[in-house]
């Protein structure tokens, strides 16, 4: 009886070989059709995907333009997986101001902002709508990043070694229409080297008309900003508050990108605080870092602050006259506004010679 069974079973294995073999042989012939449909219901997957998250999200279809402009732009992943509203940052690069210095704080937002951008920049160029009130964008031949510290156990690179090794791609593959993202730079060596290391690959990069963020913890690169007029300082910006009974302060993050260098100073100590690490530990830390900190103190020249007035003025008028749609009368209001503004930085200059005389006499 066992036996039966089993000469039965083979025979159905054989005859559905046969049916399978037959199907395969007719679908060959057709395989090229496999893979159209293939593509098409991807990409009906892939549009109704893009419609479905801005029909249920606050988006907006973006412009291409030579400007990258985001106003009150939002983290897309952030914000679906957030339990509340994530904090929006306006962002503005240009010709004439491609170079963006980014600091502040541990764990004020840095990393997530330079993502957040460049995730902005995909969907755009995806053809998607992107989270924000406005977006502007500029086409990117390649988008570039330098984002983590792990090392590679398999190569024997350490973490610095695959900083470099990363750099030294986007350096001999970065076009002027490329987006950099990177983020801190030079952290896997010792602070003179990272500091020499990303001062002279920002002034690489500063050379190229290339848009680029660079986030970092080396408030000596903000410098830059006196010596070239393309680079912009913007910082992560903290409030400090006091507790009433117990008199110890605390930081409160903002996740708000705002204008200038950062002014924190120590703050990786107050990251430190909000750890397990003994208080005596954190103390002598203070002392220490007290002690072998030098600050340097370095006042733009008036002459450089005028050339940055004039560069400004300049290519703003130049984007003016390539992108404007405002009507003449919108159209004065802001050239006078240009006009106002250009005054206001070139008096500025002239009060820091005249305090600069003073003290010379």
């Amino acid at each position: 009886m066992n036996g039966r069974c089993d000469e039965a079973l083979r025979e159905i294995f054989h005859m559905s070989y046969v049916v399978v073999c037959q199907l395969l042989s007719i679908v060959h012939e057709h395989i090229h059709c496999l893979y159209k449909l293939s593509d098409a219901v991807s990409m009906l997957d892939m549009l109704l995907s893009l419609a479905n998250a801005c029909a249920i999200s606050d988006y907006v279809r973006p412009e291409f333009t030579d400007t990258l402009a985001i106003k009150q732009g939002r983290h897309p992943i952030l914000e679906r997986i957030a339990g509340q509203q994530p904090v929006s940052n306006n962002t503005y690069i240009s010709e004439g101001s491609n170079f963006v210095i980014i600091t502040g704080p541990n764990m004020s937002g840095k990393s997530t902002y330079l993502k957040q951008v460049a995730l902005c920049q995909i969907m755009a160029q995806i053809g998607s709508y992107v989270p924000a009130d406005y977006a502007s964008f500029r086409v990117a031949d390649q988008i570039f990043t330098r984002i983590g510290v792990d090392d590679d156990f398999e190569t024997s690179s350490s973490t610095f070694m695959l900083e470099m090794k990363e750099v030294s791609y986007i350096i001999h593959n970065v076009s002027d229409k490329s987006l950099i993202i990177i983020d801190e730079l030079g952290r896997g060596t010792s602070a003179e080297e990272g500091i020499g290391i990303c001062h002279s690959v920002c002034e690489f990069l500063l050379g190229l008309k290339a848009f680029t963020l660079f986030a970092t913890h080396f408030l000596e690169l903000c410098q830059l900003e006196s010596l070239y007029p393309n680079v912009e300082n913007q910082h992560m910006a903290v409030q400090h508050t006091r507790n009433v009974e117990t008199g110890d302060e605390n930081v409160v993050y903002t996740y708000l990108i705002s204008r200038g260098c950062s002014e924190e100073r120590h703050y990786g100590l107050k990251a430190a605080e909000m750890t397990a690490l003994p208080p005596a530990i954190i103390q002598e830390a203070k002392t220490i870092a007290s002690n072998v900190s030098q600050q340097l103190m370095v006042r733009s020249d008036p002459e450089t602050q005028i050339q940055r007035a004039v560069y400004h003025l300049a290519t703003r008028l130049l984007q003016t006259a390539r992108n404007s749609r405002l009507d003449p009368e919108s159209l004065r209001m802001y050239l006078k506004g240009l006009k106002k503004q250009y005054e206001a930085d070139l008096q500025a200059a002239q009060q820091l010679a005249a305090s600069v005389d003073i003290e010379e006499e």
